[in-house]
């Protein structure tokens, strides 16, 4: 059983994975913008006795990063996984216009500095659980760009890279790092862009299968990069 802090759990595949590690029996605490959404709802806290706890996260507030962590230990006593799902998708180009001059701050503040704040804000607790995991969902975004999403993809490629350093500077205190690299999954904020049917992505319960059988691996065997895709690239 592990101790988990997620983000992003309000909806979509932070909500998965949320809702398939809490039937594990893994004690969770969810930071979301809105934990009063969640109420009346299966990751209801009522519902589910000291398993769960809610906090109100901003991936924006470097603060909401440290009164995350401190919520996750003084609900469960200890913290050793971190699960980073909230994220925001902008179609900013290249040659953005006057009025999308605030998006590639937004992305990369939300995308890249909020999983860096909490990161960093979790990392004691990380080294001292000494089998600390720590899974990015990042996006195929963060391997390759196409189409024209050169703000969104900008901040997935920043996002891998933060990976890499996280997997470097915990990898002898016994810290493994997966990044995670969907392409088009059956979510709301993917059904406004794809031009696949929802029937034909990936869903939300299948990568959340592979987040909950990552934290099975013993340490020797954690990948570091895990892509997961529903069409043939080539």
């Amino acid at each position: 059983m592990r101790t988990i802090l997620i983000t992003g759990a309000s909806r979509g595949i932070g909500r998965s994975i949320a809702t398939l590690l809490l039937s594990q029996g893994h004690h969770l605490c969810l930071a979301v913008r809105d934990p009063d959404g969640l109420r009346d709802t299966a990751l209801d806290p009522r519902l589910h006795g000291d398993a769960l706890s809610l906090c109100r996260y901003d991936a924006r507030d470097p603060g909401d990063a440290e009164r995350a962590v401190q919520a996750t230990q003084q609900a469960f006593g200890a913290l050793d996984t971190l699960i980073h799902c909230a994220g925001i998708l902008r179609s900013t180009p290249l040659l953005f216009s006057d009025a999308q001059s605030n998006e590639p701050d937004e992305l990369w503040s939300v995308n890249v500095k909020g999983p860096w704040w909490l990161t960093r804000a979790a990392w004691p607790a990380l080294v001292a659980s000494q089998t600390g995991r720590i899974q990015v969902l990042v996006s195929m975004s963060g391997k390759r760009c196409k189409g024209t999403l050169a703000g969104y993809s900008a901040s997935k490629f920043a996002l891998m890279g933060l990976c890499q350093a996280m997997r470097n500077e915990g990898w002898d205190q016994g810290i493994r790092v997966t990044a995670i690299c969907p392409g088009w999954v059956n979510t709301d904020m993917a059904r406004a862009t794809s031009p696949l049917a929802p029937e034909l992505m990936t869903q939300p319960g299948d990568l959340a299968s592979l987040c909950a059988n990552l934290l099975n691996l013993p340490a020797s065997a954690v990948p570091f990069e895990l892509a997961v895709n529903a069409t043939l690239e080539r």
